[in-house]
C-alpha cells in the first residue's frame, strides 16, 4: 500500500493537473472567442469604410473611391480582399487585392442583414463578413451586398502562439506549485513522522512513551497511545508483583505443610493443620488471581451505569443468603455511571455486597451520589462492625492475602487493590448505630 505521503502527493498532483487542464481549456476557449470577435470587428470596420467610400450614380452604377487602395485592399498579395454584388449576385466591384483570388459564391442578403462566418476557398479556411445595403434613388431602390474576406492563417497563427505561451507558463506554474506542495506536505506531515519515529523508539526500547508537543489533531491519538502504553506497563507490573507476592505468600504455608508431613503429632491434629494450610493456600491463590485479573482503566472504556449492575448483584447474592432476608435499600440514580471494566465492577461490588449480607443483622443500604468531581458509593450494614485496629490493616497498602482481616476473607483486600488500580479512594468506618460503612470514591467520568 502507498505511504500516506505518497497518497496525499499523488491525489494533490492529480487534482492540480486536472485544475491546470481545466484552466488551460477555459482560457484557450476564451482567447479563441475573443480573437474571433476581434476578426469580426476588424472586418466590419473594413466593410464600413468601403460603404463610406461608395457612391451610387443616377444610372445605378456603384462607384468606390480609389483611396481604398491601401496596404490591405490595394495590395495584390494581401490576405484581405473585398467585393460588392448586386441583387442578382453579379460582382459590381472588387478590390485590387482580390484580382488573383477566387470570388466565392455567397448568398444575397436583404437590407440590414449581416453575417459573419467561415468558408473554404481553395482548400483554405477564410472569414467572411457580409452586409446587405439598399440605396434609395429617384429611380428606385438599388440593393447590394458588401463582402469582406480574410484568410484564417493569421488568426490560426495567433491562436497557436497563444497556446504555446499558455501551456508553457502553465507548465512552469504547475512545476512550481508541485514543488511548493511537496515542501508544504513535508512540513505538514512532520508531526506524523515524529509519531512514527517515537513509536519506533518505543519498540526498540529507547523511550517509554510518545514525547514532545503534537498538533491538536494528533493530541487525542498520542494521548490515547500513551494511555495504552501506560496501561500495559501497569498490567505487566501487576502480573510481576502478583507472581512475586504469590511466591512469597506460599512459602510459609508450604513450609508448614512440609513440617506437618514429617511431624510426629497425632493423625487428627496433623490432618487439621494440613487442611488449614490448604485453605490458606487456596485463599492466597484466589486473591492473587483476582488481583492479576483486574483490568484497570484504559482508553475507550465504556460508561457502566451503576444501578442495573448493583441490582443484578444483590439479586444473585440474596439467593445465597435465603435464611437472612434482610431489608435492602438501593438509592442509586439511573444517571450515575463509571468508566470501569464491567468485570472489575462486578468483583468490586460483589465483594462488598457479599460482606454486607454476611455480617448484617436486618438491613443493608447501598447508595451512590456525585459530589463535585467524585462518584461516591456507600455500602452500609447493621452488623457488629469492624474493630479499628483491623480497619488500619485493611487500608494499609501492600498487605498480602495471608495477612487479610479475619472474618472478611480476601474480599476487602481485593476491593482495596481494585480501588488503587483505578486511582480511587477507600474509606472504612463504623456506623454510630452499629455496623460497617464502606465508602468508595471514584473520579467522575467525563
Amino acid at each position: 500500500m502507498m505511504s500516506l505521503n505518497q497518497r496525499i502527493l499523488f491525489s494533490a498532483t492529480l487534482v492540480l493537473l486536472i485544475f491546470i487542464v481545466f484552466i488551460a481549456l477555459t482560457l484557450d476557449r476564451a482567447f479563441h472567442d475573443s480573437a474571433r470577435l476581434g476578426v469580426q470587428d476588424r472586418l466590419f470596420a473594413k466593410l464600413l469604410m468601403i460603404m463610406g467610400d461608395s457612391e451610387l450614380e443616377e444610372s445605378g452604377v456603384l462607384e468606390v473611391s480609389t483611396n481604398l487602395l491601401d496596404a490591405e485592399l490595394g495590395h495584390i498579395n494581401s490576405d484581405t480582399y473585398a467585393f460588392i454584388a448586386d441583387r442578382f449576385n453579379t460582382i459590381v466591384w472588387r478590390s485590387t487585392s482580390s484580382l488573383n483570388k477566387k470570388i466565392p459564391a455567397v448568398d444575397f442578403l436583404a437590407k440590414g442583414n449581416k453575417r459573419f462566418s467561415q468558408i473554404q476557398i481553395d482548400d483554405a479556411l477564410h472569414f467572411i463578413y457580409s452586409y446587405g445595403v439598399a440605396w434609395d434613388t429617384a429611380a428606385g431602390d438599388y440593393l447590394f451586398t458588401f463582402h469582406v474576406i480574410i484568410n484564417n492563417a493569421l488568426f490560426e497563427a495567433q491562436i497557436e502562439r497563444y497556446r504555446e505561451n499558455l501551456w508553457g507558463w502553465l507548465s512552469v506554474m504547475a512545476i512550481l506549485m508541485l514543488i511548493a506542495q511537496m515542501l508544504a506536505l513535508r512540513w505538514g506531515l512532520q508531526p506524523l513522522r515524529k509519531v512514527s519515529s517515537d513509536l519506533a523508539a518505543i519498540q526498540s526500547g529507547q523511550q517509554e512513551n510518545l514525547q514532545g508537543n503534537y498538533p491538536s489533531e494528533l493530541k487525542l491519538l498520542t494521548d490515547s497511545i500513551n494511555s495504552l502504553i501506560n496501561h500495559e506497563h501497569k498490567q505487566q507490573k501487576r502480573y510481576r508483583n502478583g507472581l512475586a507476592d504469590l511466591a512469597h505468600s506460599l512459602k510459609t504455608p508450604l513450609a508448614v505443610l512440609q513440617g506437618a508431613i514429617n511431624s510426629e503429632e497425632e493423625e487428627l491434629v496433623r490432618r487439621k493443620n494440613i487442611q488449614e494450610q490448604i485453605d490458606r493456600i487456596d485463599n492466597i491463590i484466589q486473591y492473587q488471581l483476582r488481583r492479576a485479573a483486574t483490568a484497570g482503566s484504559s482508553p475507550g472504556m465504556g460508561l457502566i451505569i451503576l444501578n442495573p449492575v448493583v441490582t443484578r448483584i444483590v439479586t444473585a447474592v440474596e439467593k445465597a443468603y435465603r435464611s437472612k432476608r434482610p431489608q435492602i435499600a438501593i438509592d442509586i440514580d439511573d444517571s450515575i455511571g463509571l468508566r470501569i471494566d464491567e468485570g472489575d465492577l462486578m468483583e468490586l461490588m460483589g465483594n462488598l455486597v457479599d460482606n454486607a449480607f454476611k455480617w448484617c443483622g436486618h438491613s443493608i443500604q447501598i447508595s451512590a451520589s456525585t459530589q463535585e468531581n467524585w462518584v461516591v458509593i456507600q455500602v452500609k450494614d447493621d452488623g457488629p462492625g469492624i474493630p479499628p485496629d483491623e480497619i488500619a490493616s485493611i487500608l494499609e497498602r501492600g498487605v498480602r492475602a495471608d495477612q487479610s482481616t479475619p472474618g472478611h476473607g480476601i474480599g476487602l483486600a481485593v476491593v482495596r487493590d481494585i480501588i488503587q488500580v483505578y486511582g480511587g479512594e477507600l474509606a472504612i468506618e463504623n456506623n454510630a448505630m452499629g455496623g460497617a460503612c464502606i465508602t468508595l470514591r471514584f473520579k467522575k467520568s467525563k
